[in-house]
């Protein structure tokens, strides 16, 4: 028997729990950090790294005490984050900013002059992270921050992800040279690829940017996937934290990487990691090319297997959206959304809100509805945007089986599917699959899960998910909704492909709003006034 943390920091919050190797999750602590937007530049977001260490010691403190045990007997203690989430430093690393934030688009210029330079240039790594580099992504948030502080770049030293930043601080390393760098973060997000040689050479890098000259050697680091160990948690965190000194820490990675791990993922599994975004995650055996998929990297979800990550750039967050913009809360808004039937609101959604992670990889589209009748509500727009996240999801998925992912179970994870079941009935009809849906907790098991192989608790990840991780609510299919769902993908789809491309063929359009019209007549039984169906 022992006892770990697992720590996930995600975009408001961080949540600490601590894991018996025996008997499961014993108690788990939560602190909140603020997020730093701007009403005039809807693309700034951004986080203190201060903030985050002191959110991180009362969370331990919390959970600890929820755990009711005496903190020094937890033997490892596991990180992960969001990401990409850049944070500059100077020689002992030391911030010189606030980290761009995931969900930061700022940097939408700076990604599609590096995606056009390396396509000019014909660099494979373009081609591993699906062919366009995101404004979400390191090089690109790391040309922004270098173009807009020039009295900050003599001290520029390196950037880290949040993931390596935390690790890095708590093992006390302060020489950049030996900061840990995640195998997950690095090459889904920095275009790290083992195979390449590392990172893009100088050469292009200087080619999209002369300030980036010296920054390929400035990215040093050990790289390593997690069942590697970063370092050793020392005296003065220990106190901070309430822990004992010397525990070993893993080298760190992406929130959803380790929430698939944590939602029991194997070879033939898909996870859906529902929260502020989607992050969709699949391993494989055999390394293989994805247009328009975030990143093919091996190692970075589970280190014997490549990791697949895609994903929509907002989903809880547009939820979120709407209820705000309705004087309301998400939870009140779905009061009463179970008794929607498949296409009814005569609404289509596209989900573009902040932008397209996957497949377009586009952060100029915006949200667009369709549709829209004098008595449509707000609950409506809600039920249509899970709908259009569904369809989305649909297409990523698609995409991923045409090159040899198979999709042979569907697992809802994160924290959506765990309170919203409409969530959950829509996915498995709009996709024509059962759902699984984790059957309690996951939220930082796959933190925890890393932690016991850092403590020697476990011989592999499968054995620690044979221990740990729960069993599923499978949700089945309806047939009708199926058949309703088939017919509104056509049409949404249709408009994917040809509204979200610049330069796309033309297509046509004429017969979508009334195909919506017949398509909501029919789930409400044929009654609705000026319908196509009467």
């Amino acid at each position: 028997m022992s006892i770990v943390a697992g720590v996930d920091f995600g975009t408001l919050s961080v949540r600490v729990s601590i894991f018996d190797s025996a008997k499961g999750r014993l108690g788990s602590g939560v602190a909140e950090y603020p997020l730093m937007r701007r009403k005039d530049d809807p693309d700034h977001a951004t986080q203190s790294h201060a903030e985050h260490m002191r959110a991180l010691a009362e969370a331990t403190h919390r959970a600890v005490q929820s755990a009711g045990i005496d903190g020094r007997v937890i033997e490892a203690i596991a990180l992960d984050t969001t990401g990409s989430s850049v944070i500059p430093v100077d020689a002992n690393l030391n911030p010189l900013d606030d980290y761009y934030l995931w969900c930061d688009h700022r940097a939408w210029q700076e990604a599609a002059e590096i995606t056009a330079t390396a396509h000019a240039r014909h660099l494979n790594a373009i081609e591993w992270c699906g062919g366009t580099y995101s404004s979400e992504w390191g090089f690109s948030k790391l040309l922004h921050w270098l173009r807009h502080n020039p009295e900050k770049r003599d001290r520029f030293a390196t950037a880290l992800e949040h993931c390596d930043m935390v690790a890095a601080v708590l093992c006390g390393i302060s020489d950049p040279a030996a900061a840990p760098r995640s195998v997950c973060a690095m090459g889904h997000k920095w275009m790290w690829n083992a195979s390449l040689g590392g990172l893009p050479a100088d050469e292009f890098l200087t080619a999209v940017d002369r300030r980036f000259a010296g920054v390929r050697a400035k990215l040093n680091g050990s790289y390593s996937t997690s069942d590697q160990i970063a370092g050793h948690l020392t005296s003065a965190w220990a106190e901070k934290l309430g822990l004992r000194a010397g525990i070993p820490i893993p080298v760190g990675a992406f929130d959803a990487h380790w929430d698939a791990v944590g939602a029991g993922v194997r070879l033939g599994d898909v996870v859906n990691v529902v929260g502020t975004s989607t992050c969709i995650m699949a391993i494989g055996e055999q390394p293989s090319l994805i247009p328009g998929v975030c990143g093919v990297v091996p190692g970075s979800i589970h280190p014997k297997y490549t990791g697949i990550e895609a994903g929509l750039s907002a989903t809880g967050d547009i939820f979120d959206a709407i209820a705000r913009r309705a004087g309301t809360t998400v939870a009140e808004l779905s009061r009463g959304l179970e008794n929607l039937h498949a296409g009814e609101t005569g609404l289509l959604r596209l989900t573009w809100d902040n932008g397209d992670r996957t497949v377009l990889v586009n952060p100029e589209l915006g949200g667009a509805t369709l549709g829209w009748r004098l008595t449509t509500t707000a609950q409506d727009e809600l039920f249509a945007a899970i709908e259009g996240t569904a369809f989305h999801t649909r297409i990523i998925l698609e995409r991923m089986e045409e090159h040899g992912v198979p999709v042979h179970r569907i697992i809802n994870g994160g924290g959506i599917p765990q309170k919203n079941p409409v969530l959950n009935r829509v996915y498995a009809n709009v996709l024509g699959k059962p759902i699984l849906v984790p059957d309690g907790d996951v939220t930082s098991l796959g933190s925890a899960i890393f932690a016991f192989l850092a403590a020697g608790s476990f011989r592999g990840i499968e054995e620690a998910q044979d221990a740990l991780c729960p069993g599923y609510k499978t949700i089945a299919p309806e047939p009708a909704a199926v058949a309703t769902y088939q017919d509104l993908y056509a049409l949404y789809r249709r408009l994917y492909f040809g509204f979200g491309r610049r330069g796309s063929e033309a297509i046509h359009i004429g017969d979508i709003l009334p195909e919506l019209r017949r398509i909501a007549a029919s789930a409400r039984g044929g009654h609705s006034a000026g319908s196509a169906a009467s």
